[in-house]
């Protein structure tokens, strides 16, 4: 684990983004979970026979009689867990660098992934039109478990905000509440990839509306991931404390830079298969510059994420990086 983290932060040096890296080493604190399933039934996925192939949903929950069997999950901070993962890192890389202990929520808020784990995918999207109260109480449950995990986090006293790394690094979040930080001086990221085809209102309904709860015990929250929000602004931007707005390959970029201005950061996030398979850099600093040119005045991030393959480009990431940064200077 280590070793892995350490080759990513080399490789990520050769590509030459500008990640910010932190002076020392974090060790997550420890919390167990009960049921130690999480939700008291068993996750299932197929697997494909295919190399290469995808796996699908095997839901454990297959009709609304099912959900009885869901259990309320509880979490306790373990802190002979803990003690002993800071030890172990003390003794391999305390005289290299500084180990910090590092303390959040083991949930975060996005509910519609867990909800899909749990019925399925397609069931998901019928059950909205079709027992629509069930989804409710699977939603209700869900949120209900994060905000569990919100609490257990604070209680310990010893949460550590997240304004650092790459998606989150920025200046503090306000100032801690009697010497102690709570998420109130943290990010929130979440989304709603599982409803990209849900129409907004029933999005709203079924997923943003018990998201906000969660959201409103963060100080900041950043919205959106490969979803497409083209039509689903309005109600992103209800949410009070809205500071980063995802914008995917499949959002519509001008008409986001139209509705919200300066007002948020728009993380531009690019579409990964527009990246590695052109056979040359032409496309990529095309679309790059069409977008730093419509982003010219905002605030904004350029993002690029959930590569598979570099389809036989080794040096694309390279080249992408350089392209990004010439373009982000250009347009400045």
């Amino acid at each position: 684990h280590w070793e892995y983290a350490l080759r990513q932060l080399l490789i990520k040096r050769e590509i030459g983004d500008d990640e910010p890296l932190d002076p020392y080493w974090e060790v997550h604190a420890a919390f167990d979970r009960t049921p130690a399933n999480t939700w008291g039934v068993d996750i299932g996925r197929h697997r494909s026979d295919e190399e290469g192939g995808s796996w699908a949903y095997d839901p454990p929950i297959k009709s609304p009689a099912d959900m009885g069997l869901l259990v309320p999950p509880q979490f306790t901070f373990n802190q002979a867990k803990t003690d002993a993962a800071m030890g172990r890192t003390q003794d391999l890389l305390g005289d290299l660098m500084p180990v910090k202990l590092a303390c959040g929520p083991v949930m975060g808020g996005t509910l519609c992934s867990p909800a899909a784990e749990l019925v399925g995918l397609s069931p998901l999207m019928l059950y909205l039109a079709m027992e629509p109260e069930m989804i409710h109480q699977l939603m209700a449950y869900l949120r209900d478990a994060v905000l569990r995990s919100i609490d257990a986090a604070e209680a310990t006293g010893l949460l550590t905000p997240n304004t650092t790394g790459p998606m989150t690094c920025s200046e503090p979040i306000g100032a801690p509440t009697d010497g102690q930080y709570t998420c109130k001086n943290s990010w929130c990221m979440a989304n709603s990839q599982e409803f990209d085809q849900v129409s907004p209102r029933m999005w709203e309904e079924f997923l943003l509306n018990y998201q906000k709860p969660i959201f409103a015990r963060y100080g900041l929250v950043g919205y959106g991931c490969c979803e497409n929000l083209t039509h689903k602004m309005e109600q992103v931007l209800t949410i009070p404390n809205l500071r980063i707005f995802v914008c995917s390959a499949w959002t519509n970029l001008n008409k986001l830079i139209q509705r919200v201005g300066r007002d948020y950061v728009i993380m531009w996030r690019q579409k990964a298969s527009a990246v590695v398979f052109p056979d040359d850099d032409a496309t990529i600093r095309r679309d790059l510059e069409e977008g730093a040119r419509a982003l010219q005045g905002s605030r904004y991030q350029i993002i690029l994420r959930e590569l598979q393959t570099l389809a036989g480009h080794p040096d694309r990431l390279h080249v992408w990086t350089r392209n990004a940064i010439e373009m982000a200077w250009k347009y400045a």
